[in-house]
C-alpha cells in the first residue's frame, strides 16, 4: 500500500469551497483528507479487471405511461379532494415565505 498524499494545501481547497475554517481546524482537516486519499489510493490497489463500470448498485429505469389527452378533473371534484380550502373557492397550503397569512 501505498503512503498517503502528504502536503495538502487545506487553505487552497476551503478558498475554493468558499469555507471559512475556524483557527486550529486545518490541521484536522488536513489529517482527514489526507486519510481519504489514503483510502482511495488502497482501493486503487484492487483488481477489478473483467467488472463492468456502474452508475448505480441496481439497475434504474424509468416508469413511463403513455400520454393521452383526457378531460380534466372539474373544480368540484378538485376542490372536494383538496385537504382545506379558502372559501370553497381556492386550495389552502402551508405558508412557505413568512408574511401575512390569509384566512
Amino acid at each position: 500500500m501505498s503512503a498517503p498524499a502528504k502536503g495538502i494545501d487545506v487553505a487552497h481547497i476551503a478558498a475554493l469551497a468558499r469555507l471559512k475554517l475556524a483557527p486550529g481546524a486545518a490541521e484536522k482537516l488536513r489529517k482527514e483528507m489526507e486519510s481519504i486519499v489514503g483510502y482511495v489510493e488502497m482501493l486503487s490497489e484492487l483488481d477489478v479487471s473483467g467488472i463492468e463500470p456502474t452508475a448505480h448498485a441496481v439497475p434504474r429505469s424509468n416508469v413511463l405511461r403513455e400520454d393521452r389527452s383526457g378531460t380534466p378533473a372539474g373544480r368540484e371534484a378538485m376542490l372536494f379532494n383538496a385537504p382545506a380550502t379558502i372559501d370553497n373557492e381556492l386550495i389552502k397550503v402551508p405558508q412557505v415565505l413568512p408574511g401575512e397569512e390569509m384566512s
